[in-house]
């Protein structure tokens, strides 16, 4: 199950932008729902005071969807024959992006400046971000963008920030494996989780720079020696994995992308990211040669994205759609949908490994359940490939762990 939602809007010029943003606006969001629909994505783009709710949203598969026309029908019924109602957002979390002036950054603050959940947008980064804000300003989306430059402005960037992503560091190149970046990112990582240990130890903080596999569980330790490690709080975005193996899966069979959700668990860099290609929904029939194909080509699509981008970058676009459905789905759960899924790595228990990525329920304090059902009954193939995984996983997340315990933070 793709993550689930509360309503999505567009929005217009006179809408409020609740409580923490402090517009003077007084119109009211205004939102157009059919009963006989479902409800859409926030498109942003609509200078409009209400809006119809149509078809399906592109972060949400279909049972998703489904849950959300099940949820929403009974209030649609109770207005009557004009088949609408109106409804209050509450446009009230703050998210700040970490690295927002960079290739992932970028689009992934654009997509986050669309939500209806946000009321602030803080964008930091160690330069060139004033424009990346003012740029974002003039979207008439109900959250306030504010920029921050430099180390001395990071405390107040973060200052009770209710989610917080981290794509900071430097991208790969051609010929680059994830491993290459560690040095650098590593130490990136460890700095900024620091400061938001400092600045904002309650919030919901999604790691994207990579290697992922060793970054969270820098992350982990950094926030452990500062003394406010709460593990269901802390996700490696793995999400993207999940939307490729999505696009692959629909493209390979010919099916409706927004019915395609392929679980993919272990971790996030070549064999450790393993999708489980007979979990998928709906069942596909494939044959072994198809499984190992696929396989191979969600494993490597990162680096497809970086040969085909011949040393001009690598995959942002992607990363910042799928982030920006991970922080969605993040706020849809500190907002109380109480059906909210997703893909994210993960300290865990489901392994004798320490972190695991698997399919979480997330709630308002973050993760509510690990969903284990998933690696049971795999097959021969993908039973194989999970053992195969672990010494490579196990290696990435003691290598994170011994380089903070090597320079352990300040108290």
């Amino acid at each position: 199950m793709a993550a689930t939602s509360a309503t999505s809007f567009s929005v217009g010029s006179t809408a409020s932008a609740g409580p923490k943003v402090g517009f003077t606006q007084s119109k009211a969001f205004s939102v157009k729902l059919n009963p006989k629909k479902y409800l859409t994505s926030f498109s942003g783009l609509k200078a409009a005071n209400s809006v119809s709710c149509e078809s399906q949203s592109s972060f949400l598969g279909s049972e998703s969807t489904l849950a959300l026309k099940q949820g929403y029908n009974s209030k649609a019924r109770k207005c009557g024959e004009r088949s609408y109602c109106h409804v209050q957002p509450q446009a009230s979390y703050k998210v700040a992006i970490l690295g927002a002036s960079g290739g992932i950054g970028q689009p992934l603050a654009l997509l986050i400046k669309m939500s209806p959940l946000v009321s602030a947008l803080n964008l930091y980064d160690i330069a060139n971000v004033k424009g990346v804000a003012a740029d974002l300003s003039h979207c008439n989306t109900p959250s306030q963008v504010s920029d921050f430059t430099g180390e001395s402005e990071l405390a107040a960037c973060l200052r009770d920030a209710d989610v917080v992503v981290i794509p900071a560091g430097v991208p790969r190149k051609p010929g680059m494996t994830r491993d290459d970046l560690f040095n650098i990112n590593a130490n990136i990582v460890k700095n900024l989780v620091g400061a938001v240990a400092d600045n904002c130890p309650d919030a919901f903080i999604h790691i994207i720079s990579n290697p992922v596999n060793s970054t969270v569980p820098i992350a982990a330790e950094v926030l452990k020696q500062k003394g406010v490690y709460d593990p269901k709080k802390l996700f490696g975005v793995t999400t993207l994995d999940v939307v490729r193996a999505n696009t692959f899966v629909a493209q390979k069979k010919n099916l409706k992308l927004i019915d395609v959700d392929v679980p993919v668990v272990g971790g996030h860099a070549g064999i450790t990211i393993l999708p489980l290609l007979s979990k998928a929904k709906p069942s596909v029939t494939l044959t072994d040669e198809e499984v190992q194909e696929l396989t191979v080509r969600i494993q490597n699509a990162g680096t497809e994205v970086v040969e085909a981008k011949a040393g001009a970058g690598s995959a942002t676009l992607s990363m910042a759609y799928a982030a920006a459905r991970f922080v969605e789905s993040s706020l849809r759960a500190l907002d109380g949908d109480t059906d909210v899924y997703e893909c994210s790595y993960i300290q865990s228990e489901v392994t004798e490994l320490p972190f695991f990525a698997s399919r979480i329920k997330l709630g308002k304090d973050g993760v509510e359940a690990v969903i284990t059902s998933e690696l049971h009954g795999l097959t021969e193939y993908e039973q194989k490939a999970l053992e195969a995984l672990k010494a490579e996983l196990k290696a990435s997340i003691e290598k994170g762990v011994a380089f903070v315990q090597k320079q352990p933070v300040t108290a």
